[in-house]
């Protein structure tokens, strides 16, 4: 009895502790899928991908890299801003506009999707 009612303590502190912080897995998904529906340019290590090699390489470092971040801004900054072989940052280029690095990028849309949702 003791120790169902200690985990049930500490799930309940686990259920306060992240009240009213972003769903992680809501947010990294967001920034995915935007980049996959953006038609942009992802360029990694000089070699140019679509909007969608660029969506589905970041979902593979997203679920090997899990323990390299806690945290949106983690993600972006340690998983979808460079590679994590050659150390060279990611960029994304749309339509006409000039090249972005992808942290710059990501940052703007994590933003916008943040200042558009409720709470």
């Amino acid at each position: 009895m003791r120790a169902f009612s200690l985990a049930a303590l500490l799930i309940f502190a686990s259920s306060l502790a992240s009240a009213g912080e972003p769903d992680l897995t809501v947010e990294v998904g967001y920034l995915i899928d935007s980049v996959s529906e953006s038609g942009c340019k992802f360029v990694r290590n000089g070699k140019e991908h679509t909007a969608s090699e660029a969506a589905d390489h970041l979902r593979m470092k997203a679920r090997r890299g899990k323990r390299y971040y806690d945290t949106v801004e983690e993600f972006i900054d340690r998983i979808a801003s460079k590679s994590s072989w050659s150390g060279k940052p990611y960029t994304i280029q749309c339509g006409d506009k000039p090249a972005v690095t992808a942290g710059d990028w990501f940052t703007r849309v994590l933003t916008d999707y943040r200042e558009k949702s409720p709470g």
